[in-house]
């Protein structure tokens, strides 16, 4: 064989000319320690607030992510979604450059998904054509309409008493077991027809107890236009944390192109538990009950996303392709009380920040009274103005009596 030097020479030429200069360049870093699912990094000087994290894989080839939250000088606390054991300190940690993102759209819907929005219910992948960030700002006081269109849970006590309208929050609290998540899931059955998508979104609960959600949503056929995001008791308390912010984004989905959701968050005071938790490992100072000082701003920047907006902000958001329609977000938080106790932090925080609260009751739980409501402290400040002339003109009298 032969060798042709003009040929080799033309390759080479041709290996020089195709040669890319550009360099992928990416921030990493070096765990310094792992604690509990919270891993200090040193070395990632670019990283935002909230970034995504790229930690090594599991042996199962399994992806792991974690959320920066603490920037310091020289280091960086960041908790990491999901398994967390086969990290070790030394490991490499890469930059993303993305914030944490879930994805949306009406591919979700009738499928239960975790924080992170992956498919945990046997049924397969999800394939969804979009994705958006968990934190987004709530629409502004321009961008908002009044809320007057009613919301029928189904429950003639509430929707006569302290009725609810579509792009309000109302506020579900009580003892354990009087009722809340009952309330809330009724509600959500009577969407039926109404051509609203509902979220279910599952914070620190048992795995057997949203089963049984899920089991009750689908022997009524509300699973064909409800999501479930769950983050039982038996995941990490970032996991629980970042739940509630991943169900708002899917729900926000239908809220921006001019159509109408609901979203039940059951319940925040895990998800002020959890985040406690996150914060106290992740050194931050503690204040009242030892829950941090931004615990308020936890639940507010939550819950004003939930709203109804006008047709300008739709048209704007669509780009034009929707014209002419409100959207609209109705949120149904949920706080559990200890002994009736709703002067404590979280529950005072979370009735400053909604637009009423139906207060259920023990003792009238265990009197056969089904919803426990009681109607001397439960309110609802927008909701009146939402009610049919029907409804109204019924109900009028039904407090004082």
């Amino acid at each position: 064989m032969q060798l042709n030097p003009a040929e080799i020479s033309e390759l080479i030429k041709s290996r020089i000319q195709g040669l890319s200069s550009d360099a992928d360049i990416r921030n990493q870093g070096t765990v310094v320690s792992v604690t509990d699912g919270i891993v200090r990094v040193h070395g990632l000087s670019d990283v935002m607030q909230g970034e995504m994290l790229e930690f090594p894989a599991t042996a199962a080839g399994v992806a792991t992510f974690g959320l920066a939250l603490n920037l310091e000088r020289d280091s960086v606390g960041a908790v990491i979604l999901g398994e967390y054991e086969h990290i070790s300190e030394g490991d490499t940690v890469k930059c993303t450059g993305r914030i944490l993102e879930v994805p949306v759209g009406p591919e979700l819907i009738g499928r239960v998904v975790n924080a992170l929005g992956q498919p945990i219910d046997g049924k397969g992948p999800i394939n969804a054509k979009m994705t958006d960030v968990i934190e987004k700002v709530a629409p502004g006081v321009i961008a908002r309409k009044s809320v007057d269109q009613p919301m029928q849970t189904g429950l003639k006590s509430i929707d006569s008493m302290v009725p609810v309208g579509r792009g309000q929050r109302e506020l579900i609290i009580g003892d354990r077991q009087t009722g809340k998540t009952a309330v809330a899931i009724d509600a959500i059955i009577n969407q039926k027809g109404q051509n609203m998508t509902c979220v279910y979104v599952a914070i620190g609960q048992k795995a057997s107890s949203i089963k049984n959600v899920v089991r009750a949503l689908e022997q009524s056929g509300a699973m064909a236009y409800t999501i479930v995001v769950a983050a039982s008791a038996s995941e990490s308390a970032a996991m629980q944390y970042v739940s509630a912010y991943s169900g708002c984004t899917m729900g926000e989905y239908f809220r921006d192109r001019g159509e109408d959701a609901l979203i039940v968050y059951d319940d925040l005071s895990k998800q002020a538990v959890a985040y406690r938790q996150v914060s106290l490992l992740l050194r931050r100072p503690p204040g009242r009950e030892a829950y941090p000082g931004d615990v308020f701003y936890l639940h507010s920047r939550l819950l004003e996303r939930a709203a109804r907006v006008n047709a300008d902000y739709v048209e704007h958001f669509t780009k034009g392709a929707v014209k002419g329609k409100t959207g609209s977000l109705t949120a149904l938080p949920i706080i559990e009380t200890q002994a009736g106790d709703v002067s404590a932090f979280v529950p005072t925080n979370v009735i400053s920040i909604t637009d009423g609260q139906i207060f259920l009751e023990t003792s009238l739980f265990n009197a056969g009274i089904r919803p426990a409501i009681n109607a001397g402290i439960s309110v609802s400040r927008v909701g009146s103005s939402a009610q049919t002339k029907v409804i109204k003109g019924q109900s009028g009298g039904i407090r004082t009596d």
